[in-house]
């Protein structure tokens, strides 16, 4: 100790100085100890009696008070903290001679209703009594601010004197000399000058406690001081079981110092800092007070610029031998510092069934949450950026012995600074990747966990640092210490990825490490720009296909003709559908803002059968066109349009029905970034959240449906072709009526959608505009085609609806010639394939089960062309 001091200047001891802070009181040191000085508040006197009666009392010390009261607040749009504590202090230092102190705020969730307690420091003459019916008076009413946004009503309180001892006078040996800091009343803040510069001041406040009611010293306020002993200075000290504590105090000291006057610690100097608290550690992991030093050393240095790259290790190292051997009552304890925190639970091997651990971190300036849970939850803990749980199946890796032998201990890092691998270092070049997460870690004392089986994995939930948008792929990781030469690297051996959200992902692990997720940044993201193009084309697409699949089943469903057929029904399937499908993507937004749980499920469940009702549909007609034009010969379905309605309306109902009994929290509030790709949004809005539902019950049954779509397409242009072929007319023509056909069959069987699978590369954003405005104009080409393209619609049109010369007087021969769908003579007759397939191509009845197909002249417009058995 002897040579420690050594190294310090002489102490200045007390000085003459003292200062008054808000929440304070000002005093003067005498040769007997402490007395109390006149309040600057009362100094503000307007009669001499006033002043009278303050020197009267110039040697009395203020009275303390302890309030507790509880209150319901009626207002939704402020902090209560906030609210309250300004409300208490306006209501109680109107008078100058009151300071209201430590509030502390509990909120009673059941009832709604706050309990509040907090301290009165009171200056004024008047008695102890005199202070609590002001106090009751005062709190007791209710209040309001004049327009009944906010009132407070106080409905229980009581109020008490407490007498907090002195704080006693304590001696520090510090980097910046040996400072005596003298006997000093309750929240009083000493100030004492310098050893270095002589002009400058340090501070000390002598703290009240709302817990305890009674005083302690805070640490000191030396900014102002200069160091008297610098880091290089450290090598000179020999650590010892006697020092231990006061030499971890001045490495706190010096980094503190250090780190205020610069934005980094140079490397020399940190080697030098982690050499010595590798001995305070060694020495005094055990003690939890100093442990917590430890801790907060490495959070300053984290947070700073300071490359610890080189350090990395050995810090990781420490804290896990912290972790180890430290020496706590009671079975669990948890240290948190800015950006760091370290849980430790001592558990029992028989009987464990489990922890779940979670820390959240707003920014990393401020000491995280800490959340333990004596079970397994296998779910996030809502709120946290990490959350971590321990299977019971780990009891067998729990070793009989002394009790932190059986410890388990969990570790948070709110920087990634220490875990800094050559591949996720520049996130600039393509096919790097980026850590988008916080770090989270747990291990058994003296055990290696690995292997675990597939039921019994541990399950870490991590929140992204960044939402991840469309194309943007996650893989969790551990920190493999092995990797890279022994200076670790990122791994993804034995961890199961499980997108939750855009902002969360799930890992499934079969062993207990550091883990975090990865944010894949190879592929280009599209700018802020492209973004919302993409957002208005999309809804205003969706608009657009609205109003015209209203007109196209307003037409088809008015006009009693047009629906003969089996090809116009399976239409009216189909635009109803599409219909459904891009109404509720117009309302889904909106619908998701009035954040209503069962809301959101039952709007996410119904976009979700409507997409999976259209793409039944398109299915549906690529298997109407193959038996019309294929296989014309035997393929009489009884009831056909009825069975077409039930795989088209009842096999996507099934699937929502099977996934609302699996997982009814599938559906959800923010979408996956798959998911929002498909529906042509980045926002958040009512729809899956798994993406294992998502791939299976999405992406498998429509890739499944558009590769059957592309085979039936392909078959059916061959047929077209090939019977065209025999029909004498110009080459030009047939091209162009080809062509129409094709489109037409390219919108009915949805093969725009084939683009969403194609959306990477170079020319992705170019394929996801082109995605976005075919897809969300499927409505409007449908009326189109099937429409304004179709000669019987338009004379339908003109027949009905047409005034002077455009209306039809006549009713041509093409509407007599049509026998009505359903009997079982009538097999796809005449329109049949619709416009839905080829436009106008024709077939009659031959019979109950033999059919003969007909090719029109025209693809798009062509007259019926009727024959009879």
């Amino acid at each position: 100790m002897n040579r420690l001091r050594s190294l310090l200047s002489v102490c200045l001891l007390a000085s003459g100085s003292w200062s008054h802070t808000p929440g304070t009181a000002n005093v003067s040191s005498t040769g007997t100890g402490p007395t109390q000085k006149v309040p600057a508040q009362l100094l503000d006197m307007s009669t001499t009696d006033q002043l009278l009666e303050v020197k009267r009392t110039f040697f009395q010390a203020d009275v303390f008070l302890k309030v507790n009261l509880t209150l319901v607040l009626k207002d939704n749009h402020t902090d209560p903290q906030t609210t309250i504590e300004d409300w208490l202090k306006e209501l109680l230092e109107v008078n100058s001679t009151m300071l209201v102190l430590n509030v502390v705020l509990v909120q009673d969730h059941h009832w709604s209703r706050y309990f509040c307690a907090f301290h009165v420091q009171d200056y004024s003459t008047n008695t102890v009594e005199q202070m609590i019916m002001f106090i009751n008076h005062t709190l007791m009413s209710t209040h309001g601010n004049g327009n009944d946004s906010l009132v407070i009503q106080t409905t229980d309180l009581s109020i008490k004197q407490i007498m907090p001892q002195n704080c006693v006078e304590e001696m520090m040996s510090t980097i910046y000399g040996e400072y005596v800091w003298p006997e000093t009343f309750p929240q009083v803040n000493q100030v004492m000058g310098c050893t270095e510069p002589t002009s400058e001041k340090a501070f000390r406040l002598c703290k009240l406690h709302i817990e305890t009611d009674n005083t302690s010293w805070s640490e000191p306020d030396m900014t102002k001081c200069g160091p008297l002993v610098t880091i290089p200075d450290l090598e000179n000290i020999t650590v010892t079981t006697d020092n231990v504590d006061e030499v971890a105090g001045i490495i706190q000291d010096l980094v503190s110092s250090q780190l205020s006057n610069a934005t980094q610690i140079p490397s020399g100097e940190l080697n030098t800092l982690v050499e010595k608290l590798k001995q305070v550690v060694e020495l005094g992991a055990a003690q939890p007070a100093l442990s917590s030093k430890v801790l907060h050393v490495f959070s300053d240095i984290l947070i700073s610029e300071t490359d610890v790259a080189p350090v990395a290790g050995s810090v990781l190292s420490m804290t896990d031998r912290m972790g180890n051997n430290m020496d706590f009552p009671g079975e669990s304890l948890s240290l948190t510092a800015p950006s760091l925190a370290l849980s430790m639970i001592d558990v029992h091997p028989h009987g464990f069934g489990g922890l779940t651990f979670g820390a959240s971190s707003t920014t990393s300036l401020q000491e995280p949450n800490v959340f333990v849970n004596r079970s397994f939850e296998g779910k996030p803990i809502s709120g946290a950026n990490v959350t971590i749980s321990l299977p019971s199946a780990l009891h067998n890796f729990l070793p009989p012995g002394a009790r932190n032998a059986t410890r388990v201990q969990f570790q948070f890092y709110g920087t990634q600074d220490l875990f800094q691998d050559p591949q996720t270092a520049n996130t600039s070049t393509p096919g790097d990747l980026s850590l988008n997460s916080y770090v989270v870690s747990a291990s058994i004392n003296g055990s290696h966990v690995n292997n675990l089986d597939h039921g019994d994995r541990v399950v870490v939930t991590l929140r992204h640092r960044q939402d991840k948008r469309p194309g943007d792929r996650v893989k969790c990781v551990f920190w493999d210490f092995q990797d890279n030469g022994g200076q670790g690297g990122w791994s993804s051996v034995g961890c199961e990825t499980r997108s939750i959200s855009p902002s969360q992902t799930s890992c499934l692990c079969e062993h207990l490490t550091h883990f975090a997720v990865l944010l894949d940044v190879s592929r280009e993201a599209i700018s802020e720009a492209d973004n919302d193009i993409l957002t208005v084309l999309s809804y205003m697409g969706c608009g657009v296909s609205s109003i015209f699949l209203g007109i196209t089943l307003l037409t088809y469903l008015s006009f009693q003709k047009l629906r003969g057929d089996y090809p116009s029904r399976i239409l009216i399937n189909l635009s109803a559908a599409l219909l459904g499908l891009s109404l509720i993507f117009l309302l889904d937004s909106w619908l998701s803002s009035f954040s209503n749980y069962f809301l959101c499920i039952v709007t996410a469940a119904t976009l979700h059968y409507f997409l999976l009702a259209s793409f039944a549909w398109m299915g549906l007609e690529a298997v109407h066109m193959y038996f019309s034009l294929v296989k014309v010969f035997n393929t009489y379905v009884p009831a056909y349009i009825l069975k077409f309605c039930a795989v088209g309306w009842g096999v996507p109902l099934l699937v929502v029905c099977l996934v609302l009994a699996v997982d009814k929290d599938a559906y959800g509030s923010s979408a996956s970034s798959q998911s929002a790709a498909l529906l042509h949004s980045t926002q958040s809005f009512c729809w899956l959240q798994n993406d294992v539902f998502f791939y299976v019950t999405v992406v498998a049954l429509v890739l499944l449906v558009l590769l059957c779509n592309t085979c039936v397409f392909l078959v059916v242009l061959v047929q077209i072709r090939r019977m065209g072929a025999n029909k004498p007319r110009a080459h030009s023509r047939r091209s162009v009526q080809d062509l129409k056909a094709a489109a037409s069959l390219t919108v009915l069987l949805g093969l725009t959608w084939l683009m969403g699978f194609f959306s990477f590369g170079p020319g992705r954003v170019v394929m996801m505009y082109l995605f976005t405005i075919c897809n969300t104009l499927q409505g409007f080409l449908v009326f189109f085609f099937h429409c304004l393209m179709k000669e019987n619609v338009r004379k339908q049109w003109r027949l009905h609806l047409g005034c002077g010369p455009l209306r039809l007087r006549q009713v041509s021969d093409w509407s007599r010639s049509t026998t009505p769908g359903g009997r079982k003579n009538q097999v796809m007759t005449s329109d049949s394939v619709h416009t839905s397939s080829l436009g106008d191509i024709s077939h009659s009845s031959a019979g109950s089960n033999k059919h003969r197909m007909y090719l029109g002249e025209h693809i798009l417009a062509t007259p019926q062309m009727t024959t009879s058995k």
